[in-house]
């Protein structure tokens, strides 16, 4: 864990270097309007995005107490044990995708902090690292910082005419009329879909945007189960 205190945080580059001393994956940053400052974000400007590129952050994870205690949603207490201790060495207000409702609105975020878009499969597609990353949290600071400008993109997906990600998976669940999670989780629980459980989405590997970057089989059989878990009523 960074030891960098409150007092160095001079820069945005500083916070960035500081996340990744922890372990996890700087995604960028972005300045909050004076009218999104209200309620528990009313003394927060900047804000700088914590999340997981392919490998990267998932490494401190594994290596991690929480994913070798047995308890519940390990990823999430790993996630709030690090960046909580970022935001009391940093003078920050720790910030997280998961614990609401209510949510707070990390995709909008995303996309003002890095070249990210929607894609069909409804996950953030990034034009390095494709399907394989995600947010973890974030840091909000009182400070104004300078943030590094972000360079706008077209989508990845603009250019895809064949749209393997939507060919792909064996039981349809992406179409035009929304994601089928009921038959996605009927799939994951039937040996059918062991592929599935094992290398992860079949329909996120069709995707040729940043495959250098996809989840090897421990991180994808994780997310998998992860996901089952969270649906298990369907």
């Amino acid at each position: 864990m960074s030891t960098i205190m409150p007092e160095a945080m001079t820069t945005i580059e500083s916070v960035f270097s500081a996340i990744e001393a922890g372990g996890l994956a700087a995604r960028g940053a972005f300045r909050l309007s004076e009218g999104e400052r209200t309620g528990a974000l009313a003394d927060v400007r900047t804000i700088a995005l914590i999340g997981v590129v392919g490998r990267r952050g998932w490494e401190a994870f594994a290596a991690s107490p929480e994913a070798r205690d047995g308890g519940a949603d390990p990823l999430d207490r790993f996630s709030r044990r690090v960046i909580e201790g970022l935001s009391a060495a940093l003078g920050a207000t720790a910030l997280f995708p998961f614990g609401g409702p209510p949510y707070r609105p990390f995709q909008r975020w995303a996309q003002r902090a890095e070249p990210v878009h929607p894609s069909p499969l409804g996950l953030m597609i990034h034009p390095r690292y494709g399907l394989w990353h995600s947010y973890r949290g974030a840091l909000g600071f009182r400070e104004a910082f300078d943030v590094p400008a972000v360079e706008r993109r077209p989508s990845p997906c603009e250019g895809c005419s064949e749209r393997p990600c939507l060919s792909t998976c064996p039981v349809g669940a992406f179409a035009a009329a929304g994601y089928d999670v009921g038959g996605c989780v009927r799939r994951l629980r039937d040996p059918a879909g062991a592929a599935c459980m094992e290398r992860g989405c079949l329909a996120r590997r069709a995707c040729p945007v940043g495959a250098a970057h996809a989840h090897e089989p421990d991180q994808a059989s994780f997310a998998m189960r992860a996901f089952r878990r969270a649906h298990e009523a369907l």
